[in-house]
């Protein structure tokens, strides 16, 4: 099995269901993925340690998904010279309070955020970074794009269908 290339962390087991989506579209689009549970907070060596010695453990890209405070993304972002995606999770306040402290961070410590509970989106992310350097795997994004274009297009003729028998 190859090496992961992207780490989908979250603070705590209890947001693996909110994250697991960024694995899922990794796995299906060939990108080795490795889940981890590191709190900022309740295992923050053990997270700094995980951040700073990422890239030498070949990873290219971080995800970060928290909850709350939602400082992980931010504690990664500082001991890891790679691209990190924070995920703002819905624990508490509507997830305003995560999404709050995942896009404020300070000058100099880049965090690049996604919607609340977007992990989807962060695992598309983490994939079109690594596909600068990979065309295969640009292939791959092109083609699942095509396919949620077809969706659409196919569930927009099944609303114009409905509405037009509304009008008769």
């Amino acid at each position: 099995m190859p090496s992961p290339l992207v780490a989908v962390l979250m603070g705590s087991s209890s947001d693996l269901a909110a994250m697991q989506p960024a694995a899922d579209v990794l796995a299906e689009l060939g990108v080795p993925v490795e889940v981890r549970a590191l709190s900022a907070h309740r295992s923050p060596e053990q997270a700094i340690e995980f951040a700073r010695s990422a890239a030498k453990n070949g990873f290219k890209v971080l995800i970060c998904g928290a909850g709350g405070a939602a400082h992980l993304a931010g504690v990664v972002a500082a001991h890891a010279l790679l691209p990190v995606i924070g995920v703002p999770l819905a624990r508490s306040l509507g997830g305003l309070d995560a999404l709050y402290s995942t896009v404020q961070m300070p000058p100099g410590i880049p965090v690049a955020t996604v919607a609340i509970d977007g992990a989807l989106n962060a695992g598309l992310l983490a994939a079109t970074i690594l596909a600068l350097g990979d065309p295969l795997l640009a292939t791959r994004l092109r083609a699942r794009r095509e396919e949620t274009t077809g969706k659409v297009l196919a569930s927009d003729d099944e609303v114009r269908e409905k509405g037009s028998r509304l009008l008769d």
